[in-house]
């Protein structure tokens, strides 16, 4: 175990461990597959943007962007930009600024919107937030803003996660919050950092939580042991799926069980930036080991599941970006619901999030100054 860590163990098999993830098939390592430069679809530019970060579709078709820097802007299909009003300050710094975008999954009645940020006091805490997105004549803001949740403690440097997904039934939220840099937080129950973290909609906590009535930050965790989680995002068949960054090596796509403890930075399938090797998941079977898992590393970020009719090939797969691969990368299903990276196209670029439009098709938005928007179409 690398040195500095191995202060953690004694706490490890008592209190701060907040579950054990169960048994699981033997992890895939797709880091060595090829990226190919022969693309099944054709890819359109549509804008450019500052350093763009999430996308959100609402049924109309039209899509909410966020900028890293702090701005939201609603885009049409043919990539027109109406710039969003009323948008807090966001910390921009490095990881951190204005990150996830969804839509509440009663949009249709009430126009709500939830997204994450960083905010720029008390050393940066990482932020959930709703508001009503108003769009008139006059223009587009934001309406009525409440702040869900904030990380408690406030503070940390980078990896905030942040990335947002309902469940399937409507009535609860899952936002994914990064370690910040600060490794052992992460198996430590008391701070809201290397989580996933369960809520109503109105940010109270549900009863049913793995961990409900231990208090505080233990109420809302739903699971823990993540590092730098920028995916999140249920199947059709209803379970959660999260990727997570690695350090050096070990990138992870874990299937979210309640309840479930990942192991970070006991275990990874990576290796310290220094070099100093770190415990594979398989020498600790207590801790739930990734589906998937790249090393050399993909960098993933941004997580969509094919539910679209224009490339029917792909149903029920998981589309991830690569920052590092800079590829889209198609993870599929076998029949028994294991996954398996089954295809991945050079993008030429950073890719930072995907979605699926109403109509089918791809949506990518690169991670650069000058970040394109990209649709992609079946054909080439």
């Amino acid at each position: 175990m690398a040195r500095k860590y191995r202060h953690l163990l004694p706490a490890l098999a008592v209190t701060l461990i907040l579950g054990y993830g169960p048994a699981q098939a033997q992890s895939v390592n797709a880091g060595d597959r090829e990226a190919s430069s022969s693309q099944p679809f054709a890819v359109e530019t549509l804008a450019s943007f500052n350093t763009p970060w999430a996308m959100a579709f609402l049924p109309d078709g039209r899509l909410l962007i966020t900028e890293k820097p702090g701005a939201i802007y609603l885009v049409s299909q043919s990539g027109e930009k109406t710039e969003v009003g009323n948008v807090p300050a966001v910390l921009a710094s490095g990881q951190n600024g204005l990150l996830d975008i969804a839509i509440a999954p009663d949009f249709d009645t009430s126009s709500r919107v939830y997204y994450s940020y960083v905010e720029p006091n008390e050393g940066g805490r990482l932020v959930l937030a709703s508001a009503t997105l108003a769009i008139s004549d006059a223009g587009t803001t934001l309406a009525d803003n409440a702040i869900v949740w904030r990380q408690t403690p406030a503070g940390g440097r980078g990896q905030p996660g942040g990335i947002i997904a309902f469940d399937p039934e409507g009535k609860h939220v899952f936002l994914s919050v990064g370690d910040r840099m600060e490794p052992a937080s992460a198996q430590d129950a008391a701070q809201a950092r290397g989580k996933v973290i369960r809520l109503n909609l109105d940010g109270t906590v549900p009863s049913d939580n793995p961990f409900a009535g231990q208090g505080d930050v233990q109420d809302m965790t739903w699971t823990t042991g993540h590092r730098n989680p920028y995916g999140l995002a249920f199947a059709e068949d209803g379970r959660l799926w999260l990727h997570e960054m690695g350090p050096q090596g070990g990138d992870e796509f874990n299937l979210i069980e309640k309840g479930s403890n990942y192991g970070w930075p006991v275990v990874s399938n990576g290796d310290e930036y220094s070099g100093a090797p770190i415990p594979d998941h398989d020498t600790h079977p207590e801790f739930a080991a990734p589906a998937v898992y790249w090393n050399p590393v993909i960098a993933p970020a941004g997580l969509a599941f094919y539910d679209g009719e224009l490339f029917p090939d792909w149903k029920g797969s998981a589309l991830i970006g690569g920052l590092r691969a800079q590829a889209l990368v198609r993870v599929a299903f076998d029949a028994e619901g294991r996954p398996d990276e089954a295809e991945r196209w050079t993008m030429d670029g950073r890719i930072r999030d995907v979605a699926v439009a109403p109509d089918g098709a791809v949506w990518l938005i690169e991670d650069a100054g000058n970040g394109r928007l990209l649709r992609l179409t079946p054909g080439n």
